[in-house]
Formats: structure tokens, sequence, C-alpha cells
């Protein structure tokens, strides 16, 4: 008790007699700065590379053992120091990236360089051990310079081939050891500076980028050229050859209205069937720095609506170019965040040039689509038991029988005989065949005759399982889902005319009575003028069920049930707040679905060529509703290679 009592008078005294103002040493400053920038390795490196963007370097190499934690260099070829700026560089706030105007005032948000802050080298070297050789370009004496826990010594001479600065740093907070607790494995930690590095690399394809992790070469990418050919051929190397076969330029300005000054946005996007599980593929870089930002995410989302379903999303690099006092880039210590002063016109502008891109994308497909078929049409994936490959030169007379046994002898004469007797059986007449082929007859209408050049998507030659449309085009074969196809179809008519005016209404002569329960029809009932503009006219029958009178003509002959299940469905799973104008390309989606050709109706082949043609001039018509592909084309190179003729 006496304790407890001492301590509450020791409290009150401190209290009546607050401690003094006084200013933290230099060494106590620098490791408060490096809390704030340097929180792990990959942040380290990130500083010291933009440092080398910013020197003009043309080639970059990173080296790190133990994911950085025992040591990294970063080496490049920039403009290099002088002894006396390399002293300066280890002093807080020197920096070489903001010019005073002429009456000595500095414009913080007039920054064109990846950075200024001066923190990050004397940050580095207060919880770290810094070694540093530099040449400036033009000068024939090398310097190297030592900080050790923020003990500088003073530059002495230093053998360095050509010109620029090499950083090594070892033992990163071992003058601040309780950090190191807070580091992941040293496999997180290389991932985290590879994936810090490979945004830089995006940014920048005209400089070369080298990462060694233990002695191993992680990735060497090579300069390219500074234009959009340089900068895809940089994504490829990054997400993948894919990304490259199935990305859409973008390249689309909208004026400022406040500063009259031009924003543009330039990059690519991916299709919507090239789409991935997670929303980790999505970059965005402000003036050349990357960034994460949630307005890309809502931007991309927001774009790709039509085409993805809610738990898919799209790959995609945007660049944005903005004047430099329309963002703030000096929101984050790390500088990985901005602010921008109209976010309401950069979004708007992201999302008409990704909108505006897939437009113009048409019927197009992704490649990775027809590339997943053909993986599944290997020889390794054949039947077993009966698929033997011929063997060319081994025979001068007819080759053996590619479907017999090997122990058996075939009589070529009696195809009967052997292996195939057990498994044939005279056709007569109650087998029908898999397929429908299409005739000569039957080749008009819209079928095109001769010449397949002209039509993308080719000419109906078949229907298989009353589901799959074939097609064959001038260079291969083009298999359509026909549900799909149609599903997108209608839902793009369904948005024009909603664009234009009200949908067309049909009544139906004898009104369709569909049973709910009662929260689905009050949540229906009190949406029925909304749904009225899209031509489904209905009224509460009862507490229980729902009366349909009138539904979209263009919807044909639909299953109501279904479709009024599906909208009650989706209103209970919106809430009270549902607002269907602001959903209305989703309720157009859901009775695009239930009004479109069933999988399992028989098609005419008038109708398959009439299909392929409104493909083609339908935009987005490569992917359903759902982000599905609605067909898969195959090369006839690409047949001809599973049959072993190239």
């Amino acid at each position: 008790m006496a304790n407890h009592y001492q301590s509450s008078s020791d409290q009150g005294s401190a209290s009546a007699n607050p401690p003094t103002i006084h200013k933290l040493p230099a060494d106590a400053i620098n490791r408060i700065a490096a809390g704030e920038v340097i929180e792990r390795p990959a942040a380290a490196i990130k500083e010291l590379v933009e440092n080398s963007l910013d020197a003009g370097a043309s080639r970059v190499d990173i080296e790190i053992i133990n994911g950085g934690k025992t040591s990294f260099i970063v080496s490049d070829n920039g403009c290099g120091m002088s002894r006396e700026e390399m002293l300066l560089a280890m002093e807080r706030h020197a920096t070489s990236k903001l010019i005073p105007a002429t009456d000595g005032s500095y414009d913080l948000m007039n920054i064109a360089t990846m950075g200024f802050r001066g923190e990050a080298l004397p940050s580095i070297a207060s919880v770290a051990r810094l070694d540093m050789v530099s040449r400036k370009a033009g000068s024939s004496d090398a310097w190297s310079l030592q900080v050790h826990g923020g003990a500088l010594s003073d530059p002495v001479p230093a053998a360095f081939n050509g010109h620029g600065t090499r950083i090594e740093v070892r033992d990163l907070f071992y003058a601040t050891p309780a950090r190191l607790k807070f580091l992941k494995s040293d496999t997180a930690e290389s991932t985290v500076i590879g994936d810090s590095i490979r945004r830089l690399a995006m940014a920048r394809p005209d400089v070369g980028f080298s990462l060694t992790s233990g002695g191993r070469k992680v990735f060497n990418y090579s300069a390219k050229s500074n234009d959009s050919t340089g900068q895809l051929a940089r994504l490829g190397e990054i997400m993948g050859s894919n990304f490259s076969d199935n990305a859409l330029p973008i390249e689309a300005a909208r004026v400022d209205e406040g500063s009259q000054e031009e924003i543009r946005v330039s990059g690519f996007a991916g299709l919507p069937t090239f789409n991935r599980g997670l929303a980790d593929k999505q970059y965005l870089f402000v003036n050349g720095r990357p960034v994460r930002d949630r307005l890309v995410i809502g931007a991309v989302r927001a774009a790709y609506a039509d085409f993805l379903a809610r738990d898919r999303h799209p790959v995609v690099a945007l660049f944005l170019e903005c004047p430099f006092a329309l963002v703030d880039i000096n929101v984050h210590p790390a500088k990985t965040q901005v602010r921008f002063r109209e976010a309401g016109n950069v979004r708007g502008l992201l999302v008409g040039a990704l909108r505006q891109a897939l437009s113009e994308a048409g019927h197009r497909a992704s490649t990775t689509t027809s590339s997943y078929a053909l993986g599944k049409l290997n020889k390794g994936n054949a039947p077993q038991g009966g698929y033997t490959p011929m063997r060319r030169g081994l025979h001068t007379g007819i080759p053996p029988n590619p479907f017999a046994p090997d122990d058996v002898s075939v009589n070529y004469d009696n195809r009967h005989q052997g292996g195939l007797s057990e498994g044939t059986q005279t056709f007569d007449g109650t087998a029908m065949p898999a397929g429908r082929i299409e005739g000569d007859e039957e080749n008009s209408g819209n079928s095109p005759q001769g010449d397949l050049s002209e039509f993308p998507l080719g000419a109906a030659r078949a229907q298989l399982h009353r589901t799959y449309i074939v097609a064959q085009t001038e260079d291969g074969l083009v298999i359509v889902d026909q549900h799909a196809a149609h599903e997108r179809l209608v839902y793009e008519q369904m948005k024009t005319a909603l664009a234009e005016t009200n949908v067309a209404r049909q009544g139906l002569l004898i009104p369709e009575i569909v049973e709910l329960d009662a929260n689905e029809v009050r949540l229906l009932s009190a949406q029925a003028e909304s749904f009225e503009q899209l031509g489904l006219v209905f009224e509460a029958f009862g507490e229980d069920a729902i009366m349909v009178r009138e539904t979209p003509a263009m919807l044909g002959d639909l299953d109501i049930k279904g479709l009024i299940s599906s909208l009650a469905a989706d209103l209970v799973s919106f809430g009270e707040g549902f607002a269907l104008k602001e959903r209305l390309e989703e309720v157009c989606s859901s009775m695009a679905c239930h009004g479109s050709v069933r999988a399992g109706r028989v098609m005419q082949a008038s109708e398959m060529n009439a299909l392929l043609r409104e493909m083609e001039a339908t935009s987005h018509s490569g992917q359903c509703n759902h982000g599905r592909p609605t067909y898969v084309e195959l090369k006839l190179a690409d047949i001809e290679h599973l049959f072993g003729r190239r």
C-alpha cells in the first residue's frame, strides 16, 4: 500500500513539474526516420533503386542474401557522385531532386522525380552498415565511403569501373535489433523484394533490371524501347506471355476542368476471359511511380462489371500521366499512395478508357481458352487400351490398325474380325450420330459461301449434343456454347434498348402465377415500377404469389417462373436498400440468362449461322455475362500438330 501511495505521489510531482523541451540527437532522429521509411529490406532497396533511376541509370542490378537481412547490394550506371556530393548525400534532408525557384523557395507539389525525401540514405546508414562507392560521370576519380550505425568515415579513393554508384548494406537493423523480430522468413522477404523491383521495372521498360538472391539469378530484364511496344514486352516478361497475347491497348485523355490541363492514361488490360481469382495483378502507375490505390480497384471493378463473376478479377497495368499540381505524392512516407485533387475525374477516365477498349475488342476471346483446350487434347490423355501411334517407316504396306490390340491379328479384308468385332455393330437406323452434319442444301441464308476470310467465326457445320455449334473458319474451327453466346447477345440488346427507350413488351394471353414467400412478394412489389421499365410487368397476387402480365418482347418464350424466382432471390440478397437502377445491368443479365437459347435445343443451320453473324457484330460477345468464354477457337496448325502432321 505504501508503494502505491509513493507511486501516486511521484506521479503528482511529475505532472506538477513537466520535463522541458529538448532537441533529439542526430542518431535518434535518423532512427525515427528509418522507422517511417525503412520498415523492411524491400523498403530500403526500393529507396536505393529509385535513387538510381533518378540518377539516370539505364541498368540497375540488385543482389540479396537471406532476404536482404544479411546484406543487399544495389549497383547502377547512373551519373554518380563526387566526393563532396557523397558527404552531402549522408546529411539529413539533402537532395538533388528539388530545384529552388529564383526567390529561393521550393515547390513541394511540383515533383518530377521518384522522390525527394532526404531520409533514405542517412536512415539506412543509421540502422545498418553501409558502404558506398561512386564515380561521377566524366571524372577520373572514384570514392568510397562507410557509415556504420550512423558513424560516418571520410571518403577515400577507390577502384570503380565506368561511372555510377554501388551501395552495399549489411546487417540491416543491427543497431535496432528489436525490429528484426518483426521481419518475415527469408523466402517471404525475398518475395516482397522481387515484387517491389518488378513494379519499378514495369514503370521503366527503358531500364534493365536484374535480381540475384543467394547467388541465384531470379530475373534479368534487358532494356526495351520506351514506347508501347517496349512496355508490352516488359509486361509480358513480368506478368507472363499469356498477358501479352490477351492484352488490349489502353489510350485515353481527359481535360481537367479546373486547371484545363490534360490527364492521360495508357497501358494494357487483359481480356475478360483472361481473369484470376485474386486482384493481385492490377497495377497503377502515376507519373511513372508504382502506387497501390483503391481508386484503380474500384475503377477496374466498374469497367469489368458486365463481363466477370463477382469472385473473378481482371489483369491490368495502367499508366496515368497528370500534372504534378493535380496529385499529392506525399501522402505516405514510402510514397506508395497518392491523393488526387479531382478523384472523380480520374476514376471516370479510367473506367471510360477500359470500357472503350473492351468494346473495341468485339467478339475476341482469350488465347488461354484455346490453350487450355489443346492441353487437354494431348497423347497423355488419350483413351487407354486402344490407341497406339503409328510408327512411320517400319512398314511398306498398309499400316497396322491403330485401334487394334497388339496381340490381335487384323484381317484388312474383313474389318469386323479381330479387335473391332466385339465393339462394332451394323448400323440399323436406330443409333443416331453424335452431331448433325450440315449438308450443302442447308448451306444457305446467313452461311458464308466459299471464302470464309470475311467471317471470323466461320460457317456452322454441325451441332453437337444439342449444346455446341461447330463452325469452320478460314484457318481452323470454332466451338460455340449456344446458350452462353445468345445470353450475351440478348443482354447487349437489352442494354441498348434501355439506353434508347423503354424495352418493348409482349402481353401474355394467360397471366403466369408464380408462388413465392411473403417477403419475396413484398420486395418484388416494391420494385414493380422499375421492373416495368425493363419490360417486365407484374403485380402481387395475394400474399404469397406474383402474377406476371407482360414480359420483354426480345426474350421471346422464356422461363417466367425461373426468372421471377431468380429476381426475388437477388432482391433478398441485396437487402432492403436495393435500388434497381443502380443494379440495372445485373438485373438485365439475369433476365437475359432466362431468355436465351437453352442448351438442349436443336438449331437449324440458318439459326446457327445467324447466331455466328450476330456474335461478330456484337461487342463483348466473346464471353457470357458471367465471364465464361462463349466460344473456343482451334487453329488448323494446332490441330495438325495434335495429329503429328507438323
